[in-house]
């Protein structure tokens, strides 16, 4: 098990910005993406890294990004210390498996979520409304059942807390109709692939979200890609619907920070070694089920 590395610090690169998870710094016309060991619940990051968690992200959404350009180009320039610039050379053995280099683009305002299944806020929705974002289904849809086809739920970007469900109307007019259909279009493609491909290793992808921008007048898929955090794994031979799903994500740290009654304010809690040690196992264990190889 590698060094937990929960923040990083190149003071010969400028600093773009330093999210929940990711460190991004000024590379010219290209970026560098690196994916710390951070993790966050409730909108709130946590004391503790979680081992291997970064290279899971970086790794996995790199299998697909490759696995994905047929059906819409990428970001990504590379993801090895060989083409790391020569001020990061001295930290070439923390970076391997957690940096992309990559394409600079116009990022869009909107996240394109993807559902397949009943679940999260799409349940809550649809117990209010009985529609998801304003998209009418079927009544007597139990939890975590499989949708008639998936659905296209797009959100707003939030700069701070949760992003907000929109229709696809209001998608439309912050990206452009033609930009939106574009971005709906290639989110169902890649969902059907992804999907389709993760079944058959046990795995089935109940939502997901993915990230577009612009270059050069052309879109390409950005950040990160069907990973634990930005999509809900679980595993097929126990699902079942009629009730909430195990996963393979961070549902450990959330079970056990609403055990103790934390209000989701400061001071944020410590986590116990063993809660740790069971959500790395969970992240690489999406990551070897998917890829069918062991992590590096």
């Amino acid at each position: 098990m590698r060094t937990i590395v929960t923040k990083t610090d190149f003071p010969d690169l400028d600093l773009i910005s330093r999210g929940k998870v990711r460190d991004m710094y000024d590379l010219g016309d290209e970026v560098l993406i690196v994916v710390t060991d951070r993790l966050s619940a409730f909108d709130h990051v946590l004391p503790n890294g979680i081992p291997d968690k970064g290279r899971v992200l970086n790794l996995l959404s790199d299998f697909w990004f490759k696995k994905t350009g047929h059906i819409v180009k990428n970001q990504v320039v590379s993801t090895d210390t060989a083409d790391l610039p020569s001020a990061l050379c001295p930290y070439k053995d923390m970076l391997e498996g957690r940096f992309t280099i990559a394409r600079k683009a116009q990022m869009l305002p909107v996240e394109c979520v993807v559902r397949g299944y009943l679940s999260g806020s799409g349940w809550n929705d649809y117990r209010k409304t009985g529609a998801v974002c304003g998209i009418a289904l079927p009544a007597g849809l139990r939890e975590s059942e499989k949708l008639p086809e998936p659905l296209f739920t797009p959100s707003s970007k939030a700069a701070a807390g949760h992003d907000e469900n929109i229709r696809f109307d209001q998608a439309s007019a912050l990206i452009g109709a033609e930009m939106a259909g574009k971005v709906r279009e290639a989110t169902l493609a890649l969902y059907a692939f992804a999907s389709d491909f993760a079944r058959q290793r046990g795995i089935l992808i109940a939502d997901t979200k993915f990230e577009f921008g612009v270059l050069g007048g052309e879109l390409i898929l950005c950040d990160e890609v069907l990973t634990p955090d930005s999509s809900r794994f679980w595993p097929a031979a126990d699902y079942e619907p009629g009730h909430g799903q195990p996963s393979f994500d961070k549902q450990f740290v959330r079970d056990y920070l609403l055990s103790i009654h934390w209000n989701k304010e400061p001071p944020i809690p410590t986590l116990p070694e063993e809660v740790v040690a069971r959500t790395s196992e969970k992240y690489r264990e999406a990551f070897e089920r998917i890829t069918g190889a062991p992590l590096p």
